[in-house]
């Protein structure tokens, strides 16, 4: 009885540790992240960037986030209190179980599941619950409009994020992340299947980037429009809720990006083989290269019209991405992949 409890407790206290390691990894990245973006967007616009707080201006994120958390937590009268509350969490959950099932170096994953594709797929769609929950229950118009765009735009991007990930699927046989990452040392996926593989990588980063609401996708926020669109009505913390969610979003789907088409932590010569924990600087290298050029689609298209996101998702991407499939699956029952 005795070793029981205490199994029962170390088991807690281990998943305790876990969710207190993620939450670090998550709340640093998100402000590594939105520093990078005002840095990104300078240089594009050829202006410094913040250079104020800090050397180069390194602070500036961690003095805007002490900003949020000192704002006070304003709402209107006539919000649904209790859903007005309960979506921001619905938002960064969803972000936060996402991030559990990477493996970040061969021997740093929290949760290694047989159906890792899949749980992504699933739970990336839970955010959106939130989005749609706090723009009705904000009680205003503006909020509302850009909750309804979120869902349409996320549920239609949503089918070819899949179906490219389906792609990649056929060529591995499996849904298991470390797998994945594994059939990948005789060569990264985006070679081994041949243009289809391409053709996906290149729907992939179409269809993630309109997913996490990003320019020129970003219609549910459109600011000439609807204001701050879905969140017009949060401050203080949730709206940081909100806006950290976004850039963790960003993450996500440049980390599955780099999972599936670019060998994940797997470095040239066998290195992060021998020395594992060099995984980890090879998997961010790559997964915030994948950010970088998301973040050069929104400094370089203008906005799309509500129209024009989807006419390319149903009319284009998405016919593009089931031909895919088919010539995918060509290629691998004839067994034209390529082994480096």
């Amino acid at each position: 009885m005795i070793l029981s409890i205490n199994i029962v407790e170390n088991d807690i206290f281990n998943m305790l540790l876990i969710a207190a390691i993620y939450l670090g990894i998550f709340s640093v990245a998100g402000l590594f992240l939105v520093l990078l973006e005002r840095k990104v967007a300078a240089w594009f616009q050829l202006r410094l960037g913040p250079n104020r707080v800090g050397p180069w201006g390194l602070l500036q994120t961690m003095a805007d986030a002490l900003k949020l958390v000192s704002k006070e937590l304003t709402g209107t009268i006539k919000a649904d209190k209790f859903l007005y509350n309960l979506a921001p969490y619905f938002v960064i959950i969803s972000s936060l179980m996402a991030l559990a099932v990477f493996p970040f170096t061969q021997e740093f994953q929290a949760f290694d599941i047989n159906i890792g594709i899949f749980f992504l797929i699933a739970i990336s769609s839970i955010g959106v619950i939130g989005i749609l929950l706090g723009g009705w229950a904000s009680n205003n118009k503006f909020a509302l409009i850009g909750a309804m765009r979120s869902g349409v735009q996320t549920i239609s991007y949503e089918l070819s994020v899949g179906l490219s990930l389906v792609t990649m699927v056929l060529l591995t046989g499996t849904l298991q992340l470390s797998e994945i990452i594994e059939v990948q040392k005789s060569g990264w996926l985006i070679v081994q299947g041949h243009i289809p593989a391409i053709i996906a990588f290149m729907i992939y980063m179409i269809a993630g980037t309109a997913e996490t609401n990003r320019a020129p996708f970003d219609m549910v926020e459109a600011e000439s429009e609807l204001g701050a669109g879905f969140h017009t009505e949060y401050s203080g913390m949730k709206f940081a809720y909100f806006f950290l969610a976004e850039f963790i979003n960003m993450f996500i789907i440049a980390a599955i990006g780099t999972t599936v088409f670019f060998g994940g932590w797997l470095s040239p010569f066998g290195i992060t083989e021998s020395i594992p924990w060099l995984g980890i600087f090879w998997f961010l290298g790559k997964t915030f290269a994948l950010v970088f050029l998301m973040m050069w689609f929104r400094w370089t298209f203008p906005r799309l019209r509500v129209d024009q996101l989807l006419t390319l998702e149903w009319k284009y991407l998405l016919p593009l991405n089931l031909l895919n499939i088919v010539l995918m699956a060509l290629i691998v029952w004839l067994g034209l992949t390529i082994q480096i």
